[in-house]
């Protein structure tokens, strides 16, 4: 009988005689070293780590999370892990569990655009948990780091993004358990096969739909928490000497490839290993929602003082209550046209349309580019339920209208654009467009915005620490330790 596990067996029409694309992967990540990376790599993975972290202590308030928290730590004892911007210690897991979904709150952690995950909301928390179980040094966790972040992207790339997307499935829950197991592998020390074996683990419990959307569903924050345990657990078996399926992605019988896609690309895994690093290639977000209303925002913020602008300067002296009323009255509608993916997930169920609450706002168009032409900004402050019911911002979210167009779609997900024409009751069209949103590879945030947005969020945990703080997470990689936070 032929072994699955031997890339030199030989079987009909040589079915195994080459290496698979995971085991590539795996032998990748069981060598990488420190040493081994770019020097941008090693700059940019602690402004990953930082954007992360600041971003789950911005969260630390959240009150269905503090429940969560409050619900775990009743029944789940143990020592070693820390949960972010918290007294005490629990078990890793509970850990992990809980800081992911403080990762995932806010809805300001990175993205991979080319496989559309927010890969770091639940490698990160997984590396630390795993990390301080084992006494890591920074170097040792930021090379973790590395390894789930090159993992958990390709694995999103091979799984084919458009069509992956709109067969419901949400690729931060389906890939971040492979981008856990291979950081926590790492930390653990495993060979080339336990890692396969570990991916294999991990792959079979992918999941993570996107049925949230449609009733407004608070649960999406769950989704990279699930996939912390999953790839946390996995690599614990895979050392322990439980085997995976090495051909979890491309198995005709029960492979993911096959029922998770129809555009899958098992290829996609380990090409450009070592020479082009998917780290360098993430999206920081400069607003708290969905990454698909990004570039809807820049187009607001672009017209918006054109506008103003045209409907006269004698308003500038007034209150920005009567500013927003004038705005709203001003404008008689506002066309988007954007990529079929972001059409689907932020301008599609009656959440985006018709926005009663928080989440529904984060993932509305018509409510983003609201906010943007209303306040002039879109920040956290936004998305408070009483804006979301402010009878202007109703008002103006009737007048935008969303199309799915093909010339978007066809560059997505290398780009994440959209065109806005808006019509004002006088006539006039002022007419916009942006390839990509800002924070992204071809516009990216400065290393002062980056700060700006880090000290921001932390300071909501620990104010006055927030400089120290970030100080401390830029230089992990001279840490002998990971540092309490």
């Amino acid at each position: 009988m032929i072994s699955q596990k031997d890339p030199k067996s030989k079987g009909i029409e040589g079915a195994f005689m080459e290496k698979s694309e995971m085991r590539k992967l795996a032998e990748f990540i069981e060598k990488l070293s420190w040493d081994d990376l770019p020097e941008e790599v090693k700059t940019t993975v602690s402004f990953r780590v930082l954007d992360l972290i600041s971003a789950a202590l911005g969260a630390v308030d959240d009150p269905l999370v503090k429940k969560v928290k409050a619900s775990y730590l009743e029944r789940n004892n143990g020592t070693g892990g820390k949960i972010w911007g918290s007294e005490g210690e629990t078990d890793i897991s509970t850990a992990a569990y809980i800081n992911a979904m403080l990762a995932h709150t806010l809805e300001l952690d990175d993205v991979h655009p080319a496989s559309k995950t927010h890969g770091s909301a639940s490698l990160i928390p997984a590396a630390w948990s795993c990390a301080r179980y084992v006494h890591a040094s920074g170097k040792e966790f930021l090379t973790a780091v590395v390894c789930g972040y090159e993992t958990v992207s390709r694995i999103g790339m091979a799984l084919g993004v458009t069509s992956h997307r709109k067969k419901g499935w949400h690729a931060t829950a389906t890939c971040g358990g492979f981008g856990c197991a291979a950081a926590c592998g790492k930390l653990l020390g495993l060979n080339a096969d336990e890692l396969v074996s570990a991916l294999g683990m991990a792959g079979t419990q992918s999941f993570g739909r996107w049925a949230f959307l449609g009733d407004g569903s608070t649960c999406k924050v769950l989704h990279p928490a699930r996939a912390v345990v999953n790839g946390l657990d996995a690599a614990f078996l895979a050392k322990a000497g439980m085997t995976g399926p090495e051909h979890i992605l491309e198995a005709e019988d029960g492979g993911l490839l096959a029922v998770m896609s129809d555009t899958g690309d098992i290829v996609k895994v380990s090409k450009g290993l070592g020479t082009d690093w998917e780290i360098l290639h993430m999206d920081m977000k400069p607003y708290p929602c969905c990454r698909s209303a990004h570039c809807a925002i820049d187009c607001s913020l672009k017209l918006r003082d054109s506008i103003l602008e045209k409907i006269g300067k004698e308003y500038d002296h007034k209150t920005l209550e009567e500013e927003r009323k004038r705005l709203t009255e001003a404008i008689r509608e506002i066309e988007i046209k954007t990529y079929e993916v972001g059409y689907k997930q932020c301008a599609v169920s009656d959440g985006c349309l018709h926005p009663q609450n928080t989440i529904d706002a984060k993932f509305s168009i018509p409510f983003c580019t609201a906010a943007a032409f209303l306040f002039g900004k879109v920040t956290m402050s936004e998305f408070s339920d009483q804006t979301v019911e402010d009878p202007s911002m109703q008002c103006l979210i009737e007048k935008v209208t969303v199309m799915p167009d093909e010339a978007f779609s066809a560059v997505y997900p290398a780009h994440w654009g959209c065109s806005m024409k808006v019509i004002l009751e006088n006539g006039i069209v002022l007419e916009t467009q942006v390839s990509d949103p800002s924070g992204g590879e071809n516009y990216p945030l400065t290393k002062a915005q980056i700060l700006k947005k880090a000290e921001n969020l932390i300071k909501i945990c620990y104010p006055g620490k927030e400089k120290q703080i970030a100080e401390k997470l830029l230089d992990l990689a001279e840490a002998e330790r990971l540092p309490e936070l």
